[in-house]
């Protein structure tokens, strides 16, 4: 793909900037500790796949305005446990587990290592910077924050800005809005091909998809790589990859 030039860049948060798939690991480390005691160290893997994976779709359910934050998450905590030998949780127990879970996942909130330099060149070059994330945006202002991010990626939009969240195409547009630029001259960066990166292609923006090695997959699809050509979508394996092929 020609590299082009933009105005803007919008960043999706988690596991775009911040590694909140290592947060994970460290979160429900504990809680296997205290909820889970017959998983084994050997099956913690398991544990973080069965929360990420999500089969049953909550959080996005949730990005449609169809669950509630704790209504979202508590449904997973208790299939986890389900799935994992733990007992259910009613609304007490789970206020427990959450809290739990939330101090372990803030405590190891990081940035990526190829954050600060790509940033470093777009403040540079004068292009414009901002978040839109599917979480809620004090919770994500909050975590921007831990990382040392808040004052360089405002957080602009996250599913509570319009009651819903990517991939409908209004929060994208709102992004723009806020961030000052136009969409067909801004890109959106996100570790999702679908809701991220096709997403927004799909609202007029330039769609980007970070797929770092060892990351969400062992090894790139062919597949996944096809449907991102053919949605018009630049891949990159690095956040230091980005300025260049965006003609920054």
């Amino acid at each position: 793909m020609p590299r082009v030039s933009v105005d803007g860049v919008l960043f999706d948060i988690d596991d775009t900037l911040v590694d909140t798939r290592g947060a994970f690991g460290h979160a429900l480390r504990a809680i296997a500790h205290r909820y889970l005691p017959d998983v084994t160290s050997t099956g913690h893997d398991a544990i973080v796949a069965h929360w990420r994976a999500d089969a049953a779709d909550h959080f996005r359910a949730y990005t449609r305005g169809e669950e509630t934050s704790r209504g979202q998450r508590m449904a997973r905590a208790n299939e986890l446990h389900a799935a994992f030998g733990g007992q259910e949780l009613d609304d007490v127990a789970f206020t427990a587990w959450n809290t739990l879970f939330e101090d372990g996942f803030e405590r190891a909130w990081r940035a990526h290592a190829d954050v600060t330099a790509c940033l470093d060149v777009l403040e540079t070059a004068g292009v414009a910077v901002g978040a839109l994330s599917n979480a809620a945006v004090t919770y994500q202002t909050h975590k921007l924050a831990r990382v040392g991010l808040a004052e360089r990626v405002p957080m602009l939009v996250g599913v509570d800005t319009l009651g819903v969240g990517k991939p409908d195409p209004r929060v994208f547009v709102e992004a723009c809005r806020r961030l000052g630029t136009e969409p067909s001259r801004t890109a959106y960066v996100g570790d999702e091909l679908d809701v991220d990166a096709c997403a927004a292609r799909a609202a007029g923006l330039l769609g980007v998809w970070v797929d770092r090695p060892g990351g969400r997959r062992q090894v790139v699809l062919q597949a996944d790589l096809d449907a991102a050509y053919v949605a018009g979508v630049v891949v990159v394996t690095s956040l230091l990859d980005l300025p260049g092929v965006l003609g920054v």
